[in-house]
């Protein structure tokens, strides 16, 4: 065999080998995708249904683009060449972190008592859309509302019952859902809200965690507004990301002795960011997911306290701040 036959034979063969390790990438990732996603789906359960449906939409797209391809790649009986190598790699790049992120947005789904709070009474009126949850009073309504960010990658069903207790109190009560359960995609939310919900003109907007970092940024743009103010910031375990020490609107942090994330050293710096007259209230015991019902949470501390009654004193110390500017 000449020489250039011999190149042209190492070069087939190169691609041959090529082309299957590539056959098998395809296989494998394709085939991890409709694992990971089936597993996320039965892992989310019921928030999958309501929750905001973009994360719904992510893994029903990736499961059946995954089958699709798992399924012709693995019914393939020969393997043939194909170009494009750079591109195919990037694809294969892209297609993994697809999967790492449908695995990394499994939201924590909410537990009792939240999803029983989430049934109306003759107290409260609870609605649920696509994109909000609403716990509206029965009777008199204050024209003070709250608007409350959940947590990240949380139900915001978890918020139900430790929030409710400012709807009985004559407060309007919004919970966004946030695409994928992150509240920076989240944050025209209140601003779309704010007139939607007659009689309220004034508001509170707070919020848990990353949660209530956002809550602070609509906070400073919205305090003072001529319409539909901002007259309160509530914080629960979290802090501002930027300054607001100069801040025209009341502020109240409420935070766990315990909590692993937001800990008591992070709320002790953030007090420099915040209005000198903002008060603190530190629920002894807790931990950073007693701020909402969804069991526990990587990273968080160890509670010396109940969550029934690190929830009560949550919900006494939020209905106390919010009723004071109907005074």
């Amino acid at each position: 065999m000449s020489e250039a036959g011999k190149i042209q034979s190492a070069t087939e063969a190169a691609t041959t080998r090529g082309d299957r390790v590539f056959l098998w990438i395809t296989r494998i990732v394709s085939t991890l995708g409709v694992i990971v996603t089936v597993w996320a789906a039965a892992w989310t359960g019921s928030m999958l249904v309501h929750g905001h449906p973009a994360y719904l939409i992510l893994l029903v797209l990736t499961f059946i683009v995954s089958l699709v391809i798992a399924v012709r790649s693995w019914l393939a009986r020969a393997v043939r060449h194909r170009g494009w190598k750079v591109i195919r790699g990037v694809l294969g790049v892209l297609s993994l972190g697809v999967i790492a992120l449908a695995w990394w947005l499994v939201p924590s789904t909410a537990v009792e008592p939240a999803l029983s709070a989430m049934n109306s009474d003759a107290r409260v009126t609870v609605s649920e859309t696509a994109d909000q949850i609403v716990l509206q009073p029965t009777g008199a309504v204050s024209e003070v509302g709250v608007f409350f960010q959940p947590g990240a990658r949380v139900d915001a069903r978890a918020y139900a019952a430790v929030l409710r207790p400012l709807a009985e109190a004559g407060h309007v009560v919004v919970i966004p859902k946030q695409p994928f359960g992150i509240a920076f995609l989240s944050t025209g939310a209140f601003g779309s809200a704010r007139a939607a919900h007659a009689p309220v003109t004034r508001w509170v907007v707070g919020g848990h965690s990353l949660g209530g970092t956002v809550a602070a940024l609509d906070a400073q743009s919205f305090a003072g507004a001529s319409t539909e103010s901002v007259v309160g910031l509530l914080f629960f375990a979290s802090y501002p990301a930027n300054d607001l020490s100069g801040l025209n609107a009341n502020v109240l942090s409420i935070s766990g002795a315990n909590d692993g994330l937001a800990t008591p050293d992070k709320i002790s710096a953030s007090k420099a960011s915040l209005p000198a007259d903002a008060g603190y209230l530190v629920i002894e015991g807790g931990v950073h997911a007693f701020f909402g019902d969804y069991g526990q949470q990587s990273g968080d501390g160890e509670p010396s306290v109940s969550q029934d009654a690190a929830r009560a004193e949550i919900s006494a110390a939020s209905v106390g701040f919010v009723n004071a500017f109907d005074q």
